[in-house]
């Protein structure tokens, strides 16, 4: 007999492998990633596709090594991990109880940015940053797009690859959180920490600062994004290529839409037909909501 292994099903097994008590879990969201709460233990477990585990190795020693080096990223549990039960892999963070007054403002994160990017190179290898690396396959094997859909995604990432290909990035390469944007900051110890990590890369550093800017999909006004500019000292704004980066950020949030539109979620399949029409028809200022 063959037993599907669950999100909850894989956190609680890699729960009680690492000496966890598992009777307090409880399901925080579900996106990209299922992410639970220990709260009897003050334990984030995070729930990632197998595929990733690579990225979770380097996204765990990475943190460890910021934690080192006083930089406040979310820290990782001081256990063995990820811990792998196919088709998922699974780690444990450390939880950082949220205030009432809503999510830290994007100045917040140009501030964090600035020091992260001072930071010396880590002493890990971090994978090339790659725009739209797993577009294609979760496009070409998705059950809920229209042949349509299908065909149009295809062609508009290889030419957004193609005007990527061209861009001169003035800001230079270095490591870059690769998913950086204000809802993956948190209030913590009279601060603000970044979290995270799993697309930690080398590349561009206008990468971590385009995805900000993505932000006026879901209201980020011109202020805020100005006084993100201000901390991270730099105008992005005043650089050709920002448009570019941004249309492949659209792109890029589609992925977990359509994963969990396969899957029968009718609110993402919704939010993921109107993302889409959006961008066919060149609409930038249409706003977008995460369903």
């Amino acid at each position: 007999m063959t037993t599907t292994v669950s999100p909850e099903s894989a956190a609680r097994m890699a729960c009680q492998a690492s000496g966890l008590a598992d009777r307090s879990l409880v399901r925080l969201h579900e996106h990209a990633t299922s992410v639970f709460l220990l709260a009897e233990e003050g334990v984030v477990v995070r729930v990632s596709a197998i595929s990733q585990r690579q990225q979770l190795e380097t996204a765990v020693s990475l943190t460890r090594w910021l934690a080192d080096n006083d930089f406040p990223a979310t820290e990782p549990l001081d256990v063995p991990q990820p811990v792998a039960y196919e088709p998922y892999a699974v780690t444990f963070w450390q939880h950082y109880p949220q205030p009432p007054k809503g999510a830290p403002p994007a100045e917040h994160l140009g501030g964090l940015l600035r020091a992260f990017h001072d930071l010396p190179a880590p002493p890990l290898p971090l994978p090339k940053y790659q725009p739209l690396a797993t577009l294609k396959t979760t496009v070409g094997s998705s059950t809920y797009l229209t042949s349509d859909q299908r065909s149009w995604l295809v062609g508009h990432r290889e030419e957004l690859l193609d005007a990527y290909a061209q861009l001169d990035f003035p800001l230079g390469h270095g490591h870059i959180h690769g998913d950086a944007y204000p809802g993956n900051t948190l209030w913590a110890d009279h601060g603000v920490r970044l979290g995270d990590w799993d697309e930690a890369a080398f590349g561009p550093r206008e990468i971590d600062l385009a995805n900000t800017f993505q932000g006026v999909r879901f209201g980020r006004s011109a202020e805020e994004l100005g006084n993100f500019n201000y901390r991270y000292g730099y105008d992005i704004r005043q650089w050709p290529g920002l448009p570019v980066l941004c249309e492949i950020r659209d792109l890029h949030t589609l992925g977990s839409y359509i994963r969990r539109a396969d899957h029968g979620d009718a609110a993402a399949a919704q939010q993921l037909s109107y993302r889409i029409e959006t961008i066919r028809n060149h609409d930038g200022e249409a706003r977008w909501c995460a369903a």
